[in-house]
């Protein structure tokens, strides 16, 4: 393991605040409605891209980093 980059604990704290994130978005639109113009495109293209990006990066940091322990 490089001792440069995100350890897997903080990759874990990561992924969690992903998933925490992208359930808020949802619950939001289901409490509110789907909005429409352009905050549309801000709300939910932006945070779910955000949210988003950030799960499926840490999932595949996390799949790199296989069953190592942190130092």
């Amino acid at each position: 393991m490089t001792k440069y980059g995100p350890s897997r604990s903080e990759l874990k704290f990561r992924l969690w605040v992903s998933v925490a994130g992208l359930a808020m978005l949802v619950g939001a639109l289901l409490f509110r409605g789907l909005p429409t113009g352009p905050a549309m495109f801000e709300i939910v293209g932006i945070t779910g891209a955000f949210f988003g990006g950030t799960l499926l990066w840490t999932l595949r940091q996390l799949r790199k980093h296989g069953d190592r322990e942190d130092h």
